[in-house]
């Protein structure tokens, strides 16, 4: 892992979510303008402010590197084999309407594959965050190494667009499998950091559709949860950065093959599974 001035990737991607965060907390509570982006999607002064300063901490310390930002967009050549991958405040509506359920997300691809992610809850305080090889927890200055568990039964799925899977999965169909009410337990808290919640033992699974290549919101999540040793793929069982094949990310390969199953099988009728 590379080391600059002693602070190594995996602590920037830290200290870059933490930094964020402390705009995003900031900001919270008080008038936001709205910049509307597509319909239905907006971005606040929060997101933009929280971004700016994420920026800043990553091209300080790595003034060579890419950076792809939610609202910002993508800086240096396209192919860089360094990218930073900057989701400034994901779950901008939970955000906008006072709730307190959003993430910040930062993430590093090195050559294809995410080498370091942190995933920062502005209001618990705490940052999930990996250097690749294991998962950490930091609270107030501390890190504990969490430990992936299936037994809350919790289930996490995401049901806002886009669907590039539909008709043949729809999120809302998986909700309404028999085995899913059997076995698990729907959330929706719309906001990434439901997948970090995932790798710390908090969620059985998250479930989404969507294209996961070089994704700003779901790039740091992924990383954590492989990092902690849980069962990561897309919908149909692949790399999940393969395509536009969605994400199950599940805290042991027994919950992540009851999804899987379910998945391919939540189709509209008279088309084929995912």
């Amino acid at each position: 892992m590379p080391i600059d001035n002693g602070e190594t990737d995996a602590q920037l991607a830290l200290r870059a979510a933490q930094s964020g965060a402390d705009v995003v907390r900031a900001m919270y509570g008080g008038p936001l303008a709205r910049f509307e982006k597509s319909a239905g999607d907006f971005a606040t002064a929060a997101d933009i402010e929280a971004e700016k300063t994420i920026l800043a901490v990553l091209r300080g310390a790595r003034p060579g590197d890419a950076v792809t930002g939610e609202e910002s967009g993508s800086t240096g050549a396209t192919a860089a084999p360094r990218r930073w991958l900057v989701d400034p405040l994901c779950g901008t509506l939970n955000y906008a309407t006072r709730s307190l359920l959003v993430a910040v997300n930062v993430a590093l691809r090195v050559d294809g594959e995410i080498t370091a992610a942190a995933t920062a809850d502005p209001f618990s305080g705490e940052v999930f965050w990996t250097d690749g090889h294991r998962t950490l927890i930091r609270r107030e200055g501390r890190d504990e190494e969490p430990a992936p568990s299936a037994y809350s039964r919790l289930v996490d799925v995401n049901l806002d667009p886009p669907f590039p899977n539909a008709p043949g999965f729809r999120a809302v169909r998986l909700l309404a499998d028999p085995d899913f009410e059997r076995l698990f337990r729907p959330r929706v808290v719309s906001t990434t950091l439901a997948v970090a919640w995932v790798a710390a033992g908090r969620r059985a699974a998250y479930v989404t559709d969507g294209d996961l290549r070089d994704s700003v919101h779901f790039s740091a999540g992924i990383a954590l949860c492989r990092a902690a040793g849980c069962t990561v793929t897309d919908l149909r069982g692949r790399p999940p950065h393969s395509g536009d094949g969605g994400l199950i990310a599940a805290a042991d390969a027994g919950t992540h093959a009851a999804l899987l199953e379910m998945a391919g099988r939540r189709s509209a009728p008279g088309t084929p599974g995912v």
